[in-house]
């Protein structure tokens, strides 16, 4: 399998209300492939944040059948990668690349 490039392994932070209150545990949730692996997710972030991660923990939210107008759509499965960060280091996710 071809290795991920670090910008491809880092979709996007998800900002949510839970997500946020995590992030005062120095917790930080990341969208990434379904392909990536923990050591992948652990690499990406530290190289382009520069910051020391503690541990990764990944999880799959399953695709849901959402129906709209009578017409039926399936999600799409999303990987969720919770980063947790070493102590004295902090990731504004408000901010680009």
């Amino acid at each position: 399998m071809k290795k991920l490039d670090s910008y491809d392994v880092i979709i996007a932070p998800i900002v949510t209300e839970k997500s946020t209150t995590a992030s005062e545990h120095n917790k930080i949730v990341f969208r990434v492939p379904l392909k990536a692996s923990k050591p992948d997710i652990k690499s990406a972030v530290e190289q382009l944040f520069n910051v020391k991660v503690k541990a990764v923990n990944t999880l799959v939210q399953k695709g849901k059948l959402k129906q709209f107008r009578g017409r039926r759509a399936l999600q799409s499965d999303v990987k969720k990668a919770v980063v947790t960060l070493e102590e004295g280091h902090s990731i504004d996710v408000t901010t680009g690349l």
